[in-house]
């Protein structure tokens, strides 16, 4: 059951093959009874729906896909500058979506944002009301009477998939074919209708349509059985080009469309925390109120549509058919881009109402006994995983938070060892528990990510991200036993360090931390200045313990006479400089991989 599920929710075609089929058996007897006749060729006509609707879904498919690549990193800036601005959330909704052609899968990154703390609900309030006005794009380009160059949008963007070498043009090729994948299935659909124009049942049928209730329930149903309010608003494009939709009807299944769309972010909250689910409900509650308030008012929103359309020279069934796909399309645009109007002063009443809603617990944000939470991961949702650039940013973000927990073991190290205090190093020890956990948990998300169809930068950014965690993880095994191990000799055979050993230690131990923490910002960030710090360090780091150890040798073989207690405090000495330059050279490695200076040849395979 699990394995269908998952099928079902990456192939949208699956449930619009079975919406499409089940609308066609349960609308109407008298169809079936018809086609005895031979009045209408239902075989051929579902089938050519079926396929027409299949080439759609796979074209827009195809089409988010590709730019999602396309635009992977300019989305992650975009959202990442965020800000508590709700007009800048709003612009930020509807830039993504306008990209991705999908407002659901806007509002699945929204979720996943607030799930990992990176956008409270005031900020994810304004992406979602911006997120509506963004799908009505798509609306507005398949109004557009472009299907006959579907088939050579097809071909060239096929072309240039195959011909072009860099990535990114291959996208654009691909972004291309879906576009001419999504006029040509159009085209068929129209196609596949015409037969039903003298259909009476068919007909009768779309007129009841025009009863707001019933076509706002029939699109809602639909979009949420395909998972795309873009795929129902074409439908009825199509079908208004062929006559079968008046403007009435036709703007009611798009307000039901709008409805069905937040089935998708509702399935993506399932499990996860409070906060999302809270991201979920504002998409559900201000597309039901948007309709709730405009119901009442569909025909005057019609004329409104209609003293917008250009007029044209046709006349009859002709004018109709060319005017009303542009008159839904602007009428979806209309009352999308009014509703953020309406709605977008009252960010702090909606976050209200849906806090009482959906309240979030004590339990939900981590009691001070909630001690397993400090071992789960934070940033990574599956929700990201198609968006590889967003997905590898929340890596990025985790691996860091693994790396704070490394640095306060770094800078526990001179309290437990330098005086052999077990004690103390056995709760540092215990801290690469949660470096342990943590490691296992992005190893895994990186093979979920190197599932998917990668470019040779996410490819590089993806292996980089796993070297990084692996010296992390190095770094948390150096400290949990060797450093451990010191820290026992110390108490065991009672080593005795002098003020001025301990003070050079801890002038070595700094130096490892600066490095450390600064390699950390420079992988998070991309800051290869920080980068080229850690390398300017190694000659103060390296040289400066090999010269020390080299000077110090010399000093007790000058001595003449070397007591047991000062050899050994040497080579205790000795061995916390020889592990903190194998730190040192870790973090290193980190930061030669942010300047591209390392390859990822000795990556170790997840």
């Amino acid at each position: 059951m699990e394995n269908l599920m998952k099928f079902i929710r990456r192939n949208p075609a699956a449930w619009a093959m079975f919406g499409v089929s089940l609308f066609f058996l349960l609308s109407s007897d008298a169809a079936f009874a018809a086609s005895a006749k031979g009045d209408v060729n239902w075989s051929k006509l579902i089938q050519k729906l079926l396929g027409g609707l299949a080439l759609f879904l796979f074209g827009l498919d195809m089409m988010t896909d590709s730019m999602k690549k396309v635009a992977g990193d300019k989305m992650k800036d975009v959202l990442a500058k965020m800000t508590t601005n709700r007009f800048a959330g709003v612009f930020t909704g509807a830039l993504v979506t306008s990209v991705v052609q999908s407002s659901s899968v806007t509002t699945v990154l929204v979720v996943g944002f607030v799930t990992a703390g990176l956008m409270n609900l005031s900020q994810s309030i304004g992406v979602i009301f911006g997120a509506n006005i963004g799908t009505t794009i798509t609306a507005q380009i398949v109004a557009f009477k472009v299907t006959k160059y579907a088939l050579w949008m097809v071909f060239g963007g096929f072309m240039i998939s195959i011909m072009a070498k860099d990535d990114k043009l291959k996208n654009w090729g691909l972004t291309l074919l879906g576009l001419g994948l999504v006029f040509y299935g159009m085209s068929v659909m129209s196609s596949a209708m015409k037969p039903l124009r003298s259909f009476e049942p068919f007909l009768d049928l779309m007129k009841s349509m025009e009863n707001p209730v019933m076509g706002i329930l029939v699109a809602a149903a639909f979009t949420g059985l395909v998972q795309s309010s873009s795929a129902t608003t074409s439908l009825v494009i199509v079908m208004a080009g062929q006559g079968f939709v008046t403007l009435p009807a036709g703007i009611a299944l798009a307000f039901g469309a709008n409805i069905g769309t937040c089935v998708t972010a509702l399935l993506a909250c399932i499990g996860k925390s409070r906060e999302a689910v809270q991201a979920a409900v504002v998409h559900l509650l201000f597309n039901i109120f948007g309709v709730v308030i405009w119901i009442a008012f569909i025909d005057q929103l019609g004329d409104a549509v209609v003293a917008l359309s250009p007029d044209t020279a046709l006349t009859g069934a002709a004018k109709l058919s060319a005017e009303v796909p542009r008159q839904i399309a602007n009428a979806h645009t209309i009352f999308n881009i009014t509703n953020t109007l309406i709605a977008i002063p009252f960010v702090n009443q909606f976050a209200a109402v849906v806090n009482k809603l959906v309240p979030i617990r004590t339990e939900d944000k981590g009691g001070t006994g909630d001690i397993q939470a400090a071992y789960k991961h934070k940033y990574l949702d599956e929700g990201m995983l198609s968006t590889a650039p967003l997905a590898l940013s929340m890596v990025r973000r985790e691996a860091s938070r693994m790396g704070e927990v490394v640095e306060v073991m770094l800078k526990e190290i001179p309290a437990g060892v330098y005086k052999g205090n077990v004690d103390h190093m056995v709760s540092v020890r215990d801290k690469d528990d949660q470096v342990d956990i943590l490691y296992g948990e992005i190893s895994k998300y990186l093979a979920r990510i190197g599932q998917e169809n990668l470019s040779e930068e996410s490819a590089d950014e993806a292996m980089a991200a796993m070297t990084t965690i692996t010296e992390l993880e190095n770094i948390g095994d150096i400290i949990e036993t060797h450093l451990y191990h010191l820290s026992e000799v110390c108490s065991a055979r009672q080593v005795n360090l002098d003020d001025e050993a301990i003070a050079t230690l801890n002038g070595f131990q700094e130096m490892i931390v600066k490095a450390f923490h600064s390699a950390l910002v420079a992988y998070e960030h991309d800051r290869p200045d920080a980068a080229k710090l850690v390398l300017k360090l190694e000659d103060d780091i390296v040289d400066g313990m090999d010269k020390l150890v080299l000077e110090r040798h010399q000093q007790l073989l000058s001595s003449g006479k070397v007591s047991g207690k000062d050899m050994a405090a040497f080579t205790f000495q000795s061995d916390i400089l020889e592990n903190y330059k194998r730190i040192y050279l870790h973090s290193k490695r980190i930061a030669k991989l942010v300047l591209h200076q390392e390859g990822s040849s000795a990556l170790v395979a997840v």
